[in-house]
């Protein structure tokens, strides 16, 4: 038990690190769009600052089947040191990338250049970790302790906000932060990311991993993937409305406190955070309820209420002039979100056999994000830079309504689970 806990803790610290130092990009790009890109239009600098974002997905697929077939050939801790250490590239990258008045157009190609580097890390990292942990987790508690996946990827948005709320409070002013403050976050998520790499280097390998290689023979990743069509267009199905979903709740969500409900900088950053904690805290309790009814009941959930509600929530925060009204209706919406976050991991896992686990996991899922998790914030500010944001809102609730099929029709992997299955 000691040994699993011990497992699980240093997974998730490091995923918590790799999620700071992708996030603080989100957080901190209030500040330092202005450095990259000219002109005198927020909304114009935050949605080119969101096009880079965008980027880091686009590459994600790429990394998601690198890092997979990495996993499932050389081992979950070899693919999960790997992926950090590449993420401490991209952070350091990023602090020290001159800004558009000194070096022209080559910053922005330098500040996408990173991002992709992050991108790659990030998208082999969902795959071998949420596998990592779906495999050192006992059966009954499958859920409760892979939930810490998101349980360290929302932590790593927070600690992203905290950053800049004490920045913002104890030290810089907002022209210091605009100026060269914003580099800061991106030295500590590199240093943090050190950190997490040495943690690693004395994780212990899955006992599932171990014996799927003492039976099954090497081949290509993506061949042995492809024999489980299903079960890909399954991680697909079910993950485009609730990436679309988090993503709105999570790095748009700032952008549209500040620039569409009116809120100042202080009371943005502190609605996020306090939302962004409130939503940790829900992740294993979803994750412990998912072990006693099942997987299935709790996407249902997410797939109901956020068909039903998420015009609503989202009309109502627009005319929202109170930062407690604006926190209220956020965590009001991960109330129906975490029926996603906390489960999606495992469900993932339990879907796959060890020998292709990793790759069946991270791939689908990082082609999925690529398409709607990583441009909700470029849709959304689109849309509201033509003068139409409330269908941003009919696009949410259709992308959810559609995964809520998926859901009703798919079998509970918990009863049906591919855990143990080594072929």
């Amino acid at each position: 038990m000691r040994r699993r806990i011990k497992a699980i803790f240093i997974g998730s610290v490091g995923n918590l690190v790799e999620w700071y130092d992708f996030y603080a990009y989100a957080a901190f790009a209030l500040y330092f769009a202005g450095s990259f890109f000219p002109g005198t239009d927020p909304v114009v600098q935050q949605l080119n600052a969101a096009l880079l974002f965008a980027l880091g997905f686009i590459v994600r697929p790429i990394g998601g089947w690198l890092f997979g077939h990495l996993a499932d050939h050389y081992g979950r801790r070899n693919s999960l040191m790997l992926s950090v250490l590449l993420m401490c590239f991209g952070s350091l990258m990023i602090a020290v990338t001159p800004t558009y008045g000194s070096i022209g157009i080559a910053a922005p190609i330098l500040l996408g250049f990173a991002r992709t580097v992050q991108g790659l890390s990030l998208g082999g990292e969902y795959g071998a970790s949420a596998t990592y942990l779906s495999e050192v987790a006992d059966r009954d508690h499958r859920g409760f302790y892979s939930s810490f996946q998101y349980v360290t990827l929302i932590g790593g948005q927070l600690c992203a906000i905290l950053v800049l709320l004490v920045l913002q409070q104890l030290f810089l002013t907002p022209e210091q932060l605009r100026a060269w403050g914003w580099r800061i976050p991106f030295v500590i998520g590199a240093l943090l990311a050190a950190v997490a790499l040495v943690m690693r280097r004395g994780l212990h390998e899955t006992e599932e991993f171990i014996a799927a290689k003492a039976v099954t023979r090497r081949t290509s990743s993506v061949r042995a993937l492809a024999s489980y069509p299903r079960e890909v267009l399954l991680v697909v199905g079910l993950t485009m409305g609730g990436t679309t979903a988090f993503y709105t709740y999570t790095t748009y969500m700032q952008k549209f406190l500040r620039l569409s409900v009116g809120l100042t900088d202080i009371q943005t950053t502190m609605v996020t955070a306090g939302s962004l904690l409130f939503a940790l805290c829900l992740q294993p309790a979803y994750g412990a309820i998912s072990d006693r009814i099942g997987r299935k009941a709790l996407l249902i959930w997410f797939g109901v209420m956020g068909t039903i509600f998420t015009i609503p929530l989202l009309d109502a925060l627009e005319v929202a002039r109170s930062g407690l009204t604006a926190f209220l209706l956020i965590a009001g919406a991960w109330t129906i979100v975490a029926g996603y976050t906390s489960i999606n991991a495992v469900v993932k896992a339990e879907l796959f056999p060890t020998s292709v686990r990793a790759t069946g996991v991270g791939l689908p899922y990082a082609v999925t994000v690529s398409i709607f998790g990583g441009t909700a914030e470029s849709i959304a500010l689109w849309f509201q830079s033509i003068g139409h944001q409330r269908w941003f809102y009919y696009y949410l609730t259709a992308v959810i309504a559609t995964s809520l099929v998926v859901y009703v029709t798919m079998r509970d992997t918990k009863r049906a689970s591919a855990m143990g299955r080594h072929e």
